[in-house]
């Protein structure tokens, strides 16, 4: 029995989640669709590229919580996962998973997305246990701000050894799925890293590395292993 890391965005899901939301928001007409977009793009492109400032993403797009109130941010939430999310979940992670469910592994997933996008799409793929950046909630609101550290690069490496110290688990047999070279931290720390449907740079350090590289995209060829 080990722990089995998943990042979410472009791994157990064929898109990424916080992109997804922010352009619901535009289409809804919840935000300046000629602010928001654009901006919203920039930053996905910078994620992409490795160049994100993860502080300046996070107060753009938490803002829209801090400008509603949470019972019609939920409303527009069921939403987003019933019309946008379900129809990008992936058979084949799912049955990654429960692959590694039927193992006795400790699943777990890390993601950059915030908490209160995430949470109810790992919920979807019956995983009880995410690390995600967390939204600060005060008086019954979201301020807008962040709690402790962004679940990003570094930053997911952190927040698991902090998550490791009230726990049982170790990292001894870990394993940890990603597409994204902005997690090759925590990558690097596993025992088993796997990259799934990874991103140029990514695919360039996994083949260096004799990485397996996998597929969990339904058309796509669904194993490509490099070993050691």
């Amino acid at each position: 029995m080990s722990l089995a890391i998943f990042d979410l965005d472009n791994t157990l899901i064929a898109d990424d989640s916080d992109y997804l939301w922010g352009q619901f928001l535009v289409d809804q007409g919840i935000v300046d669709k000629a602010i928001y977009e654009s901006a919203n793009i920039k930053f996905y492109n910078d994620y992409k590229q490795g160049s994100l400032d993860i502080v300046e993403f996070l107060h753009f797009s938490l803002k829209p919580l801090a400008d509603n109130n949470p019972e019609q941010l939920h409303q527009w939430r069921e939403q987003f996962i019933r019309d946008i999310i379900t129809p990008i979940l992936l058979k084949p992670a799912q049955d990654l998973i429960t692959k590694h469910k039927d193992r006795g592994d400790t699943l777990l997933v890390i993601t950059a997305t915030n908490r209160f996008v995430t949470e109810p799409i790992v919920n979807l793929y019956g995983i009880n246990n995410l690390l995600a950046t967390a939204p600060e909630f005060k008086n019954n609101k979201y301020t807008g701000n962040f709690i402790g550290i962004p679940c990003f690069q570094e930053g997911k490496v952190q927040l698991l050894k902090e998550w490791l110290k009230n726990s049982t688990e170790t990292m001894a047999g870990s394993w940890f799925y990603s597409d994204s070279h902005n997690d090759l931290p925590l990558l690097n720390l596993v025992d088993n890293p796997v990259a799934v449907d990874p991103d140029e740079k990514l695919t360039a350090f996994a083949r260096a590395s004799n990485w397996p590289i996998i597929s969990l995209r339904e058309n796509k060829c669904p194993v490509e292993h490099f070993h050691k």
